[in-house]
């Protein structure tokens, strides 16, 4: 069974929680910044250039991963010191991300407290993350043991499901009881304002320069996003426990993994890559993370660390096997 952390372990842990306000203002005036220019710059190509816009398209498909990271800390009331202005924040995010940001706060709260238990599985929010165990899978019809691997197909998953989710399913209160009425105004706040931010654009631009400016990237960013999110829990080393077993230290620091990338990238992604340590403590702020992890190197050293080649892999890897303790491809039969 993993060890679990010590004192001075949690202690050095917490002197990483607090936000940072001058680090915090300057992630948002530099990556907004940045994301007002390349779509001006976008918009004044559109008109002469299809393949230079499509071109920006990958940079500004990279800002919209890393301001849906910073709503991402704002959810869990991590970015800023006041809860208000994370969900100012927050919400400023959704309109580039497409993602409401109360109702999204609440579907990944959950997400952190049933990932990788083996006896809360289910949850809709967590399909990118979930798995059937190996002894699951063999139980059942070979038609369901089709339709599971059909459901579960990299191209499938990977490539054509994350548009859908980010332009059509977000625009429903899918989960989501009636009961939460925050969230599911959220919803149907974002979508008013999306109506109305596209509706101006179209009016003054056309439907057809909008469409080459913004479907690109978000294609690509919804593609990426999910497969970083995806990545970092499900991958051959990913350890599962039963409820009983299930601690927040051992699900990080052995379900989720340290997705080590060049700096460049690290940027774009707001350094989600740390994720063992956003799990450990999620009120550490991303522009902490992996100060944090290069501080606790006692703490990381049971983490699993991937490279970018590594982590292409790990979509194969879709069962749990309980008897090797580690995550396995579907059996070729």
């Amino acid at each position: 069974m993993p060890r679990p952390l010590d004192a001075a372990e949690k202690a050095r842990l917490r002197t990483f929680q607090s936000s940072l306000r001058m680090r915090a203002v300057w992630q948002v005036v530099s990556t907004f910044g940045l994301y007002v220019m390349l779509t001006a710059a976008m918009y004044a190509l559109a008109r002469v250039s299809l393949w230079l816009t499509l071109l920006l398209a990958i940079p500004y498909s990279g800002l919209m991963v890393r301001i849906f990271i910073l709503q991402h800390d704002c959810g869990h009331n991590s970015f800023f010191a006041t809860p208000l202005h994370n969900r100012i924040l927050g919400r400023a995010c959704s309109l580039v991300t497409l993602t409401p940001f109360a109702w999204w706060r609440r579907v990944h709260a959950r997400h952190h407290v049933t990932y990788n238990n083996l006896d809360l599985r289910g949850c809709p929010a967590d399909f990118y993350t979930d798995c059937l165990t190996l002894a699951e899978y063999e139980e059942l019809s070979r038609f369901k043991r089709r339709v599971y691997r059909f459901s579960h197909h990299p191209v499938l998953i990977h490539l054509l499901q994350p548009p859908l989710v980010f332009l059509l399913l977000q625009r429903l209160p899918f989960d989501t009881p009636a009961s939460f009425a925050a969230e599911r105004r959220s919803v149907y706040g974002l979508n008013l304002g999306l109506l109305v931010m596209f509706g101006t654009l179209i009016h003054f631009f056309g439907l057809k320069t909008v469409l080459l400016v913004h479907l690109p990237a978000l294609l690509l960013a919804s593609i990426i996003g999910i497969w970083l999110f995806s990545v970092q829990h499900r991958f051959e080393a990913s350890q599962w426990f039963p409820k009983a077993d299930w601690t927040q230290a051992s699900a990080a620091l052995h379900g989720t993994s340290y997705l080590k990338l060049p700096r460049l990238l690290r940027w774009f992604s707001a350094d989600i890559g740390t994720h063992h340590v956003h799990h450990l403590r999620p009120s550490i702020p991303n522009y902490r993370l992996h100060e944090c992890h290069e501080a606790c190197q006692q703490t990381m050293a049971a983490v699993t660390t991937l490279t970018i080649t590594e982590a292409l892999k790990t979509p194969s890897f879709a069962l749990w096997d309980e008897n090797r303790r580690r995550m396995v491809p579907f059996p070729a039969r």
